[in-house]
């Protein structure tokens, strides 16, 4: 180990590989993510430079600090041999989740671990560690696992350090949680312990990101003694990168560390917000996590302890892995840059996230300056809801871009956001919906919105069984006037590798051509064009200012004759391209696809065809049945041959 390096901790144990998805080889959550990154950590020697250790199963009685004794029970038996065929049942129950003959082991090797270099930094055995484990924990609450997390591996080390050894005088400890999902497990688990300082940034998308709901909002701060110890940071929107999380270190993390002062810290490593990571949508660059983490060693004598959580780019992770150890090792950043400003909405939220805290921490009682949040980049680019795959991934503003930025930054910036400039906008906005509402269509609809209670999701908001993250609604929220059944001369059939909404496997699309030889079954809701552009938003974008329609009455106009009509304002969504399938009734009927050049590319390979998976086939099946189209042996075999032909 180098004269100049600190003794660094680096944890593995491929037993932790044996927990796998018996049924999805291609799962996100799979053993290659701590392959890859131990793969990179020897062939760059780093594992030569840190304290190498085995990994270590945990103890019941440490797990039961945090977790209940049936969810104990439930871990511990899962992968035993009695349990079997209804394993697969059992994890059925809970959200994300599944089971193998190797998951109880790994789990407790996972947290295990975490708590054995956790308490090796705290003794002074270790200067800081990383603990390279799987399965991850964050999510994992009391009595549910979830997300997929069996245990909650900070949460269990935090809780020893803190009740099992006094003797280490550990009393204040700092949870950074970086992955790009909400830390709900961890949260909720010290909610009322004004000992530990829960901070977690995440994306929340106005709570329709996974774990969903409010508990991600920046007003959950904690409660009783407490008050004040929780600190949310929720993205509004993807594409979050090094200057939107390092803006948030300087204005809330860092200040608030601060005044705690704290004498460990643990971070749940989550490296989903990296660049490429398929589930995330973010674009933190190796160079950016090292910043952040070199930010932190000021605090508790440089005692951090990283436990892995998320990620799923293997070589996104493995690379951001190897620069934040070679941060503990050196005590300085990697080499990099990062010109890119915050986006507007990063300051937007740091300042609602310092208004919410400022009761409980001086720092942030002051107001940002004008000059500080004008350093913006605007938020461009919407981004698919289903698919987070197509992201650039550049991080830099190129000096042509940066003056077209500023070009339209600098006008904005000047405008008075008065209420009369309000007023005009809210105008615009409910003229556009006011004369959308007074006319309906037929949506034709051929995947899992066949099944009424899914595509009332759409309308009323929510999520059904199998959806896994929920839907935003409609600004209006009436139900279909009617509903009919027909089939048309179209092809149904399934591509993509995943869906952020379903998980792993294909979704449907209908090919834009007719073909007399084909026959897909759609259900067709009477809606209004109102009510269909937002629908065409959430099958699209997560994030869109909608001051102005999708698809408006010239588009309705002009569809009869070109039969299709490309939602420019979504382009980069799947189901951008509005089909016309003809009349019912007087009314046009309207569905949404893929475009012709998409076909191209399902050919060729170039984007994969690929079986829906279990859960959102039955959604399928199910919208049949309950439909009087077909029988459940019927159906089953029509969606089977859909996504088994080669088209």
């Amino acid at each position: 180990m180098a004269s100049n390096s600190r003794r660094v901790g680096l944890i593995y144990d491929d037993r932790m590989c044996k927990h796998f998805d018996p049924d999805d080889q291609y799962h996100p959550e799979n053993p290659n993510r701590i392959r890859s990154i131990w793969k990179k950590l020897e062939s760059s020697g780093i594992t030569q430079r840190c304290i190498v250790m085995n990994g270590k199963e945990a103890e019941d009685k440490d797990i039961a600090l945090v977790h209940t004794k049936a969810h104990i029970d439930l871990i511990r038996n899962i992968s035993s041999k009695k349990i079997g065929l209804k394993r697969n049942k059992i994890a059925a129950k809970f959200n994300s989740i599944y089971f193998n003959e190797g998951s109880s082991e790994a789990a407790y090797l996972s947290a295990g671990s975490v708590v054995q270099v956790a308490e090796k930094v705290a003794e002074g055995e270790l200067d800081s560690a990383f603990a390279v484990v799987r399965p991850p924990g964050h999510h994992a609450e009391e009595n549910e696992p979830m997300g997929f997390c069996l245990y909650n591996n900070v949460a269990i080390a935090a809780r020893y350090l803190l009740d099992e050894r006094h003797d280490l005088g550990i009393k204040k400890i700092l949870i950074v949680d970086w992955d790009v999902h909400h830390g709900n497990g961890t949260q909720k688990m010290f909610w009322d312990d004004p000992r530990v300082l829960f901070f977690s940034v995440h994306r929340h998308d106005f709570g329709s990101f996974y774990p969903g709901g409010e508990d991600g909002s920046h007003v959950m701060t904690g409660e009783g003694p407490g008050a004040g110890y929780n600190i949310n940071v929720p993205w509004e929107n993807g594409r979050c990168g090094d200057a939107d999380y390092l803006a948030v270190w300087d204005h809330v993390l860092i200040p608030v560390a601060k005044e705690f002062g704290p004498d460990i810290i643990l971070i749940s490593a989550g490296f989903d917000a990296a660049i490429g990571d398929p589930l995330g949508g973010c674009r933190v660059s190796p160079y950016g996590y090292s910043v952040m983490l070199h930010k932190l060693l000021e605090f508790a004598g440089g005692k951090i302890v990283m436990a892995l959580e998320g990620g799923y780019n293997l070589e996104s992770i493995a690379n951001s892995v190897q620069a934040c150890i070679e941060v503990l090792l050196k005590q300085k950043p990697i080499a990099g840059s990062s010109e890119a400003y915050p986006f507007e909405s990063t300051w937007r939220v740091i300042q609602a996230v310092r208004d919410k805290l400022s009761a409980f921490w001086q720092p942030l009682t002051e107001r940002l300056t004008e000059k500080t949040t004008s350093m913006r980049t605007p938020y461009i680019q919407a981004i698919s809801s289903d698919s987070e795959d197509e992201y650039d991934t550049s991080q830099t503003v190129s000096q042509e871009l940066e003056k077209d930025i500023e070009n339209i930054i600098q006008p904005f910036s000047d405008l008075k956001v008065n209420d009369v400039y309000i007023g005009q906008a809210c105008t615009i906005s409910h003229t556009w919906r006011a004369e959308l509402s007074k006319i309906d269509i037929w949506y034709a609809t051929f995947g899992s919105n066949m099944y009424q209670s899914r595509f009332l999701c759409y309308i009323a908001g929510g999520q059904v069984e199998g959806m896994q993250k929920p839907c935003i609604g409609s600004l209006d929220k009436s139900k279909p006037k009617e509903i009919i059944w027909k089939t048309f001369p179209h092809r149904l059939f399934f591509a993509r590798e995943r869906t952020t909404t379903w998980g792993p496997g294909g979704v449907a699309f209908l090919h834009p051509e007719s073909n007399s030889e084909e026959k897909a079954y759609m259900c067709l809701y009477r809606i209004t064009l109102e009510q269909f552009n937002d629908v065409l938003l959430q099958e699209n974008v997560t994030n869109f200012d909608m001051n102005s329609p999708l698809f408006d009455m010239t588009d309705l106009q002009s569809i009869e004759n070109s039969k299709c009509v490309s939602a420019e304002a979504v382009k980069n969504g799947w189901y951008h391209n509005v089909l016309y399938l003809g009349k019912e009734n007087g009314l046009p009927i309207l569905t949404m696809t893929c475009q012709l050049s998409d076909i191209d590319n399902f050919k060729s390979g170039k984007v994969l065809m690929c079986k829906p998976s279990k859960e959102y086939a039955n959604t399928l099946i199910r919208g049949l049945v309950e439909g009087k189209q077909l029988s459940e042996e019927e159906a089953t075999i029509y969606i089977q041959e859909a996504a088994s032909r080669v088209l």
